[in-house]
């Protein structure tokens, strides 16, 4: 789950994180109002979508006076923002942040994250921030250090003079990355984050250290246990159809191409896409329904695909093992019927039950295309969306 920049602030503040002063702002009036209360003659005023790269597409705005925070404020307000993390169809601005200006004399960037392959958290860091890190990466990875903080024993002293070293920092500084790295690391850790990321954490014009923008996305799986954190997701800025996969326990991804897959097992999906797109066509979704999904669940994971107007065919590939293929083939067909089959389907099953799903399908009276293998399956629906259309 995603939060906003303004909430992520309001959250790291509690564990002790310099942030600048700010205030959320659903209406020009509310932005008016925030600015004269922040105080200061210059204001940042800042659109607030759960994507990066605002500035680029004019949700970021410096302001000088009350009346052209005003001006900026209802430009924004219902404005649908575009920006490299959107897509082409963007996200319309329903809320705004209104932030003290900082003088800024550098641009620092850090971030925390879960590393899988070590099962430590990494600190990443560059002297870099305010850039893309993908476009530092590509063009200068040298620039970037990565850190590594055992959950055993979590940040040591020597962790903090690593950060400060790496960021260039002078020893006033160096100091006070001794609190801000146990800070960073215990919002991380406390509040189940798969991702905490600062672009850019600044040194101001007066030597302080602080977060300029920050973005915060928690693990689902551990959001049971933060009613306070679940009670910040905005719906408004997820798809509709994610929404409703959330409600029944799917892995859910929207996209942007033509096909709806329909699949058990993450590395499974990945790997259906893929060979989608080795065919020519390109992934409408991903959706894993999961290793134990029952005919309810399969039926509403069959419902959110074709909730896609954009899906031309369906490709179901299911490898049963927990997951037997007869309750797949029941599922495809209770939801069928009950909505109707517009588009080609192509089905590939294996595993537990194979030959009574299979012969489900076969003997339901639906226009259903068998596959032998994953390669068949991507080949024949690619085909047939293309013949379809």
């Amino acid at each position: 789950m995603d939060i906003h920049e303004h909430q992520a602030k309001a959250l790291l503040a509690t564990f002790g994180i310099p942030v600048s002063r700010g205030e959320p702002a659903w209406s020009a009036d509310e932005a008016v109002a925030a600015a004269e209360r922040i105080g200061g003659s210059v204001w940042v005023l800042k659109a607030q979508i759960h994507a990066g790269g605002r500035g680029k597409g004019g949700g970021v705005k410096v302001v000088r006076s009350l009346e052209a925070l005003r001006a900026e404020a209802d430009r924004m307000l219902g404005m649908t923002l575009v920006t490299h993390q959107t897509g082409p169809r963007g996200r319309i601005v329903r809320r705004l942040y209104v932030e003290q200006g900082a003088a800024i004399a550098r641009e620092l960037y850090v971030s925390l994250l879960v590393d899988r392959q070590t099962s430590r958290v990494a600190v990443v860091v560059s002297t870099q921030g305010g850039m893309d890190i993908e476009a530092v990466a590509e063009e200068s990875p040298e620039k970037i250090v990565t850190l590594s903080i055992d959950p055993a024993t979590g940040p040591w002293p020597h962790h903090a003079q690593a950060l400060a070293e790496a960021l260039e920092l002078g020893p006033d500084l160096a100091k006070r990355s001794r609190t801000l790295l146990p800070g960073l690391y215990k919002a991380f850790v406390d509040s189940d984050m798969s991702l905490l990321e600062i672009n850019p954490l600044i040194v101001t014009a007066a030597g302080d250290l602080l977060v300029l923008d920050a973005k915060v996305s928690f693990d689902d799986s551990a959001l049971y246990r933060h009613a306070d954190l679940a009670a910040l997701r905005d719906e408004s800025e997820e798809d509709a159809k994610e929404i409703e996969a959330s409600r029944h326990d799917l892995s859910y991804i929207a996209l942007e191409g033509e096909i709806g897959c329909m699949v058990n097992g993450a590395g499974l999906a990945m790997a259906t896409m893929d060979m989608i797109k080795i065919h020519g066509g390109e992934p409408a979704n991903f959706l894993d329904v999961g290793g134990g999904a029952s005919k309810e669940k399969v039926t509403a994971a069959f419902k959110i695909i074709t909730a896609d107007p954009n899906v031309k065919g369906i490709l179901v590939n299911i490898f049963g093992g927990i997951m037997r293929c007869d309750i797949i083939a029941e599922g495809v067909i209770a939801a069928v019927r009950e909505m109707g089959l517009k588009v080609p389907l192509v089905v590939r099953l294996e595993g537990a039950n194979v030959e009574l799903g299979k012969r489900i399908l076969s003997q339901s009276g639906l226009d259903v295309i068998p596959a032998d293998d994953l390669a068949d399956g991507a080949e024949k629906i690619v085909r047939a969306v293309r013949v379809a259309a």
